[in-house]
């Protein structure tokens, strides 16, 4: 069973929690809700438990929550800094509970990365944070999903400036060789193919329009292959995920994070996910934020956090499944 965390409460993600629940019970796809159960009380029946075994037990019938108390009350749309701390604690109480291997995966709901930031939290967002929890700070990839793309961006949250000037081979092999094997692993891949896309327009042009395809984006690639990974490129970054080029690779390596989600959510924003790599759990959230200007409107579409609760357990059955075979 995995673990949801509660977001931001001033967001969408107590109500999308209330839908998803409402979607999930009757097919018995359980999970455990790490939050104040009075956000969800009015709404829906809650259960307080204190493990995964109850949260499953009692899931037809009440959504289950293992507490975490809102020092003040939520005003939907409203973020409030007093409640960053819980926010916070969600999150950590959820990684721990994976780590320990009490739930099986951690599906985070969105959280505010200003509201964050203004009450002192030291990290870009929820996958460094993840990172740090789990030991593994620098090791996190974003990757988004979804049926009809998968894309992960080699550089992430930080500007476009600092992202071009901290690429490089290395970190482009990293993350290929990360993706590999999640691809393998957890998407059940025998031999995934990742397309990697150019930096420049035209993918530099033989030079005429820059040197890093050439000069860095090219040696990576040619690593990747030398250890048995079909990777290819660099392609034109404007024609790579077309719908001519899109079936002919199982992901997109990019180099810098609006490179990667534009397309992915121009195509199919309403069920993309986002999966973290690099970690010793499963993570997985929706694609899309707090939407604070539509919190408490009752119009939130929660199919993004229902393909994030799917594919953390499917994820999590391949990963065990493969654990098993190795074991």
């Amino acid at each position: 069973m995995p673990a949801l965390t509660m977001g931001d409460p001033a967001g969408i993600g107590p109500e999308l929690t209330v839908l998803a629940w409402k979607a999930l019970r009757e097919q018995g796809e359980a999970f455990l809700w790490v939050g104040d159960p009075a956000l969800l009380a009015p709404h829906v029946p809650v259960q307080i438990v204190q493990n995964a075994h109850e949260a499953s037990a009692v899931f037809a019938e009440a959504l289950p929550v293992l507490p975490i108390t809102l020092p003040v009350p939520v005003v939907p749309g409203q973020p409030d800094g007093a409640l960053a701390g819980a926010i916070i604690a969600s999150i950590e109480t959820a990684t721990k509970l994976a780590l320990s291997g009490v739930v099986s995966a951690v599906i985070t709901n969105p959280i505010s990365k200003i509201v964050l930031k203004e009450a002192g939290f030291g990290f870009p967002g929820h996958t460094e944070f993840l990172a740090s929890l789990c030991g593994v700070p620098g090791e996190e990839i974003m990757m988004l999903a979804s049926p009809r793309l998968r894309v992960v961006p080699v550089t992430v949250h930080v500007s476009l400036r600092e992202a071009l000037n901290s690429l490089s081979s290395e970190r482009i092999v990293q993350v290929g060789r990360a993706l590999a094997v999640a691809l393998k692993r957890d998407f059940g891949m025998e031999a995934p193919r990742i397309a990697v896309a150019g930096l420049n327009p035209h993918a530099g042009e033989g030079g005429v329009m820059g040197f890093e395809e050439r000069d860095m984006i090219q040696p990576a690639i040619d690593v990747l292959r030398d250890e048995g990974i079909d990777a290819t490129g660099p392609y034109p970054p404007d024609t790579l995920f077309t719908d001519l080029a899109r079936p002919l690779y199982d992901a997109a390596l990019c180099m810098y994070h609006d490179q990667a989600l534009i397309p992915l959510k121009t195509l199919d924003m309403a069920t993309g996910v986002n999966v973290t790599l690099g970690l010793p759990i499963i993570r997985t959230s929706p694609d899309h934020g707090t939407a604070f200007s539509i919190a408490g409107k009752g119009v939130a579409d929660p199919a993004s956090l229902l393909a994030a609760l799917r594919m953390a357990r499917e994820l999590g059955a391949r990963r065990a499944m493969n654990k098993g075979k190795t074991s």
